[in-house]
């Protein structure tokens, strides 16, 4: 038993470790509320959208000697900005605008990393360098989490009525534009603290399987946000973990977890069958 212990206990006295398991909760924690009004308000492209497109503001911050967090916050919101005028101002469709803005983008940023110097590896913005992260990528990934959850708790109920009813919201006098833009600001945030961990191509992951699965698994706005804020923990907890023992790379790790828990919450939720009147319940 002692022997069984010794090597369950294993993942936890290493530092490297220790850390990886700190800053994947404290970025699992807001992209798991978020992930529930992107699912309601059907934005989740719009987080693959931005996650590609912070590319070359992560490029230009390097070159400019700032955070990385700088410029890939500024490049988000310049992707979401371009998306809703081009959506407001032509014939054509949201989805294909986004489309098109964030390939763009992310080809841009593409073009400027190959043409600097950089000891950056490119597999770490994509992918994210977990086992990398320094204390001080925690401390700025916690701050960062703690504003958005912060944001979501203090609003959530007027978020809850823009997805639901954006007319009704407005007539009632809730600042709509305020909402619809905040509410893109604080998806740029979470693709932000997500970029050291998980980095770009995976953060779309933490930003729509929590919400997916918590939105099969019940019926009511309330329990939803709490099935997914626990699913995406011991989704990011687990995938840690098991990395250690399988010598995987924890991000990936994470994300087939999340993956499992979708395909099982699918086949085994009562509530995953299709309903035909509201699908899900604001209390």
């Amino acid at each position: 038993m002692a022997e069984i212990y010794d090597l369950a206990m294993q993942p936890f006295q290493f530092e490297f470790m220790q850390r990886a398991f700190i800053i994947a909760i404290l970025v699992s924690i807001p992209a798991a509320l978020l992930s529930c009004f992107l699912v309601l308000k059907g934005w989740s492209l719009m987080g693959d959208a931005i996650s590609h497109a912070v590319l070359p503001g992560v490029v230009l911050a390097y070159l400019l000697s700032i955070p990385l967090a700088i410029g890939a916050f500024a490049a988000g919101m310049t992707c979401a900005l371009a998306t809703g005028f081009l959506t407001e101002n032509s014939r054509v469709k949201e989805d294909t605008v986004m489309g098109v803005v964030f390939s763009g983008m992310f080809g841009f940023g593409i073009l400027l990393y190959t043409k600097i110097e950089t000891d950056v590896h490119l597999d770490h913005i994509l992918f994210g360098d977990m086992l990398g992260v320094s204390w001080y990528d925690i401390l700025e990934t916690g701050l960062i989490s703690a504003v958005i959850a912060g944001l979501i708790a203090f609003r959530w109920r007027d978020l809850l009525l823009y997805i639901f009813d954006m007319q009704h919201a407005s007539a009632i006098g809730l600042p709509v534009k305020v909402l619809h833009y905040g509410l893109l600001a604080i998806i740029s945030l979470s693709v932000v603290a997500a970029l050291k961990a998980v980095g770009i191509i995976l953060a779309i992951a933490l930003l729509v399987a929590p919400g997916a699965i918590a939105y099969l698994i019940t019926r009511r706005i309330g329990q939803m946000l709490v099935w997914a804020l626990v699913l995406s923990v011991i989704a990011a907890f687990a995938g840690v973990y098991l990395s250690f023992f399988i010598d995987s790379a924890p991000a990936p790790t994470i994300v087939l977890i999340m993956t499992i828990m979708f395909i099982g919450a699918f086949f085994f939720s009562p509530n995953a069958k299709k309903l035909s009147g509201a699908e899900i319940s604001a209390t």
